[in-house]
């Protein structure tokens, strides 16, 4: 039971140290919390592409080129053997294009749900999802109705 509580703690403690190097855009601190095969599975916007750690580093330039604030805030985590649960807050202004999307120069809040597999203790697989249509609306890319 220690032993169990113990492991949660550091998984959890793991989240958000990749959240921080998420945060910092710090892209070495990051490659070190991830396993070199990490995958990143996602319908929201469609199946993701994120097939290993360098995929994920590539696709959060992106996301900055995008939403060069962009903020994540960690709102809870739950733990349980090698999974971390968590509700993350996603806050950043559309100033560069998204897909089909041009700059909107909008602010873009949305919460997140994601779950995190730890293995080695390094995140090894990651599902996130989110509200994607309302997260267009609020980017002016979809109308409200």
């Amino acid at each position: 039971m220690n032993q169990r509580l113990t492991m949660s703690e550091k998984n959890k403690a793991l989240v958000s140290a990749f959240v921080e190097a998420i945060n910092e855009q710090d892209w070495p601190r990051l490659r070190g919390l991830i396993g070199e095969r990490f995958v990143r599975h996602s319908v929201a916007a469609g199946e993701s592409s994120v097939q290993s750690a360098e995929a994920l580093i590539a696709f959060l330039k992106m996301e900055f080129a995008t939403f060069p604030d962009a903020r994540e805030t960690l709102l809870d985590l739950v733990a349980e053997d090698d999974k971390v649960a968590a509700r993350h807050q996603f806050r950043g202004t559309q100033l560069g294009s998204m897909g089909p999307y041009p700059a909107s120069g909008r602010v873009l809040d949305a919460a997140y749900l994601a779950i995190y597999r730890i293995e080695n203790e390094r995140i090894v697989e990651a599902w996130a999802e989110w509200d994607n249509l309302a997260g267009l609306k609020q980017l002016g890319h979809h109308s409200a109705a």
